[in-house]
């Protein structure tokens, strides 16, 4: 941060200017509670006004006004104004911090725009950002009071008492100086408190906005079935290209040899009794051609799921899709015991495909594939599969470029594991895969 503004106290300036945005926004955070309290006490007014003699009751039809009026409008207008605040701080998460998430859409939705309008004023997620603007205007109140008021006010003590103690030593006694000089020494000292206190204010700050704006419950259920949705089509499509793959593998390789077999065959069984042994020759070639063939169909299964993955495991499979590979590769396994079948499904088909990337795009000159156990940061839900490919080469590797990461993500994705990639320009490509050992 501090390369990105300058020198630090150009960073706390900036970040006491920001608190002091937040003080000036808490309060309008704060109007759609305020307008909600408002509407409580009139109810209370309201309920127990024909019990009180000495309140009024009112006449009939003023009650229906005052009841649509504190009971409809003041709530619509709180709901509202929580959204517009709710508004207001994202667009300032994006503006300071960089912060941007587009509101993932409602698939289940209705079309009825009755119903999305009053979803939209009394809704779950209206009440949802009234509460969220509650707590950010507290927040702002304290979080701002306290930085504005220790470095304002000590610092504007601090020069008031200056000024003070130049207008005693002229025109005062010595005793007046004992008031001046203690604001002189502590008001600097409230300053460089606040100063202190700002950056943690404003992580707290951010760290709240985020958790309030970007990760309520129906938030994440909404992005993780846009997100599903969206792998899905991605897997779908992934899948259609596959299946063109191994069909234009079978129909260019094997298909092409079972033809050329037949042939032989009929060449030979034509030949059997006229000329024996040209139909002995034709038979062994034939022989030769039914091994390619055989080779050819090995060739398309290792694609799919090799035999060696099945009864050995990636400590037998690794090594094998690393000697296909055209770079030198170094393959490191240390697993104390298999993991799932799929995790290690997912393994191996993550390996041969960053093998594959290596050989096209990185023009690397050595790589390591790692497989190891780890166990998982928040110590629950189990251990987790780590596969690390990594290489030599130019990095810079782009999944808009058509390197085939979307599809490792998604395939990775689909077992609940996470896949980064670190690809700085000229530096090489570390992919890392976390897969659920149990997956």
């Amino acid at each position: 941060m501090a390369e990105a503004y300058g020198p630090t106290w150009r960073v706390r300036l900036v970040e006491v200017l920001h608190l002091m945005t937040s003080l000036a926004l808490a309060l309008c955070y704060l109007v759609p509670a305020f307008l909600l309290v408002v509407a409580a006490t009139w109810v209370g007014f309201a309920v127990s006004g024909p019990w009180l003699p000495e309140v009024s009751r009112l006449a009939p039809d003023r009650l229906s006004l005052d009841m649509a009026f504190f009971l409809v409008v003041l709530p619509a207008a709180a709901t509202l104004l929580a959204r517009l605040s709710c508004r207001v701080q994202r667009n300032r998460l994006d503006n300071v911090f960089g912060i941007v998430e587009t509101s993932p859409p409602d698939p289940l939705a209705d079309d009825n725009p009755f119903l999305r309008a009053w979803r939209f004023v009394f809704g779950r997620e209206a009440w949802s950002a009234l509460v969220y603007s509650t707590v950010a205007g507290l927040h702002g109140l304290l979080a701002g009071g306290v930085v504005v008021v220790l470095v304002v006010c000590g610092g504007a003590a601090a020069f008031g008492a200056l000024i003070g103690t130049v207008f005693v030593l002229v025109r005062g006694t010595p005793d007046d100086l004992v008031g001046p000089l203690v604001l002189v020494a502590v008001g600097p000292l409230c300053a460089l408190v606040g100063l202190r206190l700002a950056p943690f204010m404003v992580a707290t700050e951010v760290l709240l906005h985020r958790m309030l704006l970007f990760e309520a419950p129906e938030v994440r259920i909404r992005r993780r079935l846009v997100h599903v949705q969206d792998s899905r089509l991605r897997m779908v499509d992934a899948a259609e290209a596959e299946r063109r793959r191994i069909e234009r593998d079978l129909h260019d390789g094997a298909q092409q040899r079972l033809l050329a077999l037949t042939m032989t065959l009929t060449r030979a069984r034509s030949r059997v009794a006229s000329d024996p042994d040209a139909a002995l020759e034709l038979i062994t070639e034939a022989q030769s051609e039914s091994r390619e063939v055989m080779e050819e169909l090995r060739q398309v299964a290792r694609g799919l799921h090799p035999r060696v993955l099945t009864d050995h495991g990636l400590s037998a499979a690794l090594p094998v899709a690393a000697g296909r590979a055209p770079v030198p590769v170094r393959v490191d396994v240390e697993l104390p015991e298999r993991p799932s079948s799929r995790a290690e499904g997912v393994a191996y088909y993550v390996a041969c495909e960053a093998l594959t990337n290596v050989a096209k795009h990185a023009r690397a000159a050595r790589v390591t594939v790692a497989a190891t156990r780890v166990e998982r940061p928040s110590r629950r839900g189990g251990d987790l599969l780590r596969l690390t490919v990594t290489d030599d080469g130019v990095g810079g590797a782009d999944p808009e470029t058509g390197t085939g990461l979307y599809g490792l993500w998604d395939r990775v994705d689909a077992v609940d594991g996470t896949l980064t990639v670190h690809s700085p320009v000229g530096q090489g490509t570390v992919l890392t895969a976390d897969i659920p050992w149990e997956a």
